[in-house]
């Protein structure tokens, strides 16, 4: 059975209107976009809150040093989403993010459930890595939907911070695999 195909005489041609600024503003792929900015926005002015709660509880040298590497990394990458905002001319704002909220919260719990040393060093970076995780996704859809969306300075921001975020995923790796989860492995728990 053959499939009807659906052209109306289009023949391929695309339709220039779906293209003109108007049109991209009022999209629906606009709207998803600037709900996902508003979204990552409150996911960093979170962490610009959590990470020093991170430093304060690692052990490791190596390890805070890296949280406030990030913890800088941090607060530009809060510019760059603002200077984002301002390309679109629309305002700065932040809506809760439900999965970043959930995401600090497990990270606290990790820092009063385990043992100081190598055990809560172990599982600050564990939730960190999570986090990471969790905005490499978010900035790699950001900066997805502002490609498609025309809007090159907007994913030439996004692009930066997506790379920062893998690589403070690939150094807490590193930390783990080399120092961390080797001292915790022979850290006795306490009774």
């Amino acid at each position: 059975m053959q499939k009807k195909s659906n052209n109306h005489a289009h023949n391929g041609a695309h339709n220039t209107e779906t293209t003109n600024t108007s049109t991209m503003e009022s999209s629906q792929l606009m709207k998803l976009f600037e709900d996902e900015l508003k979204d990552i926005y409150w996911a960093e002015k979170a962490l610009t809150k959590a990470i020093p709660k991170m430093i304060k509880n690692a052990t490791n040298a190596e390890l805070k040093e890296a949280l406030q590497n990030h913890l800088s990394e941090t607060e530009e990458q809060v510019s760059r989403v603002e200077q984002v905002f301002e390309l679109l001319g629309k305002k700065v704002v932040a809506k809760k993010c439900e999965a970043m909220a959930g995401l600090i919260k497990e990270a606290e719990e990790i820092m009063e459930d385990c043992e100081e040393g190598a055990m809560r060093d172990a599982g600050i970076i564990s939730a960190a890595q999570k986090v990471e995780h969790y905005e490499i996704a978010s900035y790699g859809t950001l900066r997805t939907f502002a490609e498609t969306l025309n809007l090159t300075d907007a994913a030439e921001l996004l692009e930066a911070t997506l790379k920062e975020e893998k690589a403070a995923d690939e150094k807490l790796s590193e930390i783990g695999t080399t120092v961390v989860n080797v001292e915790a492995v022979h850290e006795e728990i306490e009774k």
